[in-house]
């Protein structure tokens, strides 16, 4: 049984949910990446809430390549997080290969301040 890209994907989100979880100290610092667009975004998942989001399409991120978009929406979840009292992130690249933006996005947060 041959699975698409997207069943496969949910797979490994499925797998990496079952371990990954945050919480208010250590939120899970989830990225997700369209054709076009990224988004991050800080989760605390104890009480159900988003502590901070940040994405490509947000006004104040200017870039003219996606790997460009991707650090500077990596750098700015970073000083949002670190603003709000956060220093460490569990980091969950929700299905996706540990590769081309969202290694980008996540090298620059890290960069910028967050321990993951």
């Amino acid at each position: 049984m041959a699975l698409t890209k997207l069943e496969r994907r949910t797979r490994i989100k499925h797998r990496i949910r079952k371990i990954i979880s945050g919480t208010p100290t250590k939120p899970r610092l989830s990225v997700f990446r369209s054709n076009k667009e990224i988004y991050a975004q800080l989760v605390d998942d104890l009480n159900g809430v988003t502590i901070t989001a940040v994405s490509s399409r947000d006004k104040d991120i200017k870039a003219s390549t996606k790997q460009e978009a991707a650090a500077a929406v990596g750098k700015a979840i970073a000083e949002k997080g670190v603003n709000a009292g956060i220093e460490t992130v569990a980091f969950d690249r929700n299905g996706y290969l540990y590769h081309g933006r969202v290694k980008t996005l996540a090298d620059a947060a890290r960069e910028a301040g967050l321990k993951f």
